[in-house]
C-alpha cells in the first residue's frame, strides 16, 4: 500500500495542463478542444491521466518525461458569450488501480465564443444591392474579372488560368493575371435590421458578415453606438462577431456539454 501510495502521488505531481480553443467557436456547433498535459519530471512518465474539465474529459494515457502527450475533445458551447473552465483536475488510477487519486490545478480558462449562424435573407440582400450598383475593377491581381497580363506559370497557379495559346506558341506554360474585383463597402446597421428576436437578429447579421467576408465584401457594424469601419481582414471580422456575442450579456460563464 505505501508503494502504491507513494507512486501514484508522484504520478500526478509537476504536471502541467494546456487547453487551447479553436479561433473561431460558435454556439451550438461542435469544436475539438485540444488538452495537452506537460511532465516536467525528468525520469518519471505520467501514467494513465484522467481530465475532467467542465465536462470536458479526456484520458491521457503516457506521457514520457520533459514531454508532453495531447488528446481531443468534442464539445459544443449551447450560448454565445463568456465561457470559462476553471480549477481543472487531473486524476489517474496508477499504480495499481485500487485507488483514484485527484489533483485540482488552479488554472482558468476564458473564451468568447461566437454567435450560432443562422442563414437568412440579409446576405443576398447585400449581394443583390452590390450587383444594383455594379463592382468596380481594381489594379489588383486576382482571379475574378478580367485578364490584365499573361505570364510565366507559377507552381501553386489554378490549372483553368492556364493561357493555353500562349503556352503552344512559345512552348512554355503560361498564366492568364486577372484583375480582381473591388466590391462596394457594406455596413450593417444592427439596431435597424427588422428582426424582432434579438438572438435570432444576433445570428442572421453574424451570417451575414460570415458570408460577405467569403465574398471578399469589405464589411462594417454599428451596434450599441458603436462603429466598426468597414475592412476585409480576419481581425476585424473577429472583433465584430465578439461584439455581437457581448451583446446585452453579463460577465458570466456560459454553459458547455460534451
Amino acid at each position: 500500500m505505501s508503494i502504491s501510495g507513494f507512486f501514484g502521488k508522484a504520478n500526478l505531481s509537476k504536471l502541467d495542463l494546456g487547453i487551447d480553443f479553436p479561433q473561431e467557436v460558435y454556439a451550438g456547433s461542435q469544436l475539438p478542444v485540444k488538452i495537452t498535459v506537460e511532465n516536467r519530471r525528468r525520469y518519471l512518465p505520467a501514467f494513465l491521466i484522467n481530465l475532467n474539465a467542465d465536462q470536458i474529459s479526456v484520458l491521457l494515457p503516457f506521457t514520457p518525461g520533459k514531454s508532453t502527450s495531447s488528446a481531443f475533445a468534442n464539445v459544443t458551447f449551447r450560448e454565445r458569450g463568456i465561457h470559462t473552465v476553471e480549477n481543472p483536475r487531473i486524476s489517474s488510477v496508477f499504480p495499481f488501480n485500487f485507488f483514484t487519486r485527484f489533483k485540482t490545478l488552479q488554472k482558468t480558462y476564458a473564451i468568447v465564443v461566437l454567435p450560432k449562424l443562422q442563414a437568412c435573407d440579409l446576405a443576398n440582400l447585400y449581394r443583390k444591392e452590390h450587383r444594383s450598383r455594379g463592382e468596380r475593377i481594381s489594379d489588383a491581381i486576382g482571379y475574378d474579372a478580367d485578364v490584365i497580363s499573361i505570364r510565366e506559370y507559377v507552381r501553386g497557379d489554378p490549372i483553368k488560368y492556364i493561357h493555353w495559346k500562349a503556352t503552344a506558341k512559345t512552348g512554355k506554360l503560361k498564366t492568364k493575371e486577372l484583375s480582381a474585383l473591388s466590391y462596394q463597402p457594406v455596413v450593417i446597421e444592427f439596431e435597424n435590421v427588422l428582426i424582432r428576436d434579438i438572438e435570432e437578429r444576433i445570428s442572421c447579421v453574424a451570417y451575414t458578415i460570415v458570408q460577405l467576408f467569403k465574398s471578399n465584401v469589405p464589411v462594417g457594424l454599428k451596434i450599441n453606438g458603436k462603429l466598426y469601419p468597414p475592412e476585409t481582414t480576419g481581425v476585424h471580422k473577429l472583433s465584430m462577431l465578439k461584439e455581437l456575442a457581448m451583446y446585452q450579456k453579463e460577465d458570466t460563464p456560459v454553459s458547455a456539454r460534451q
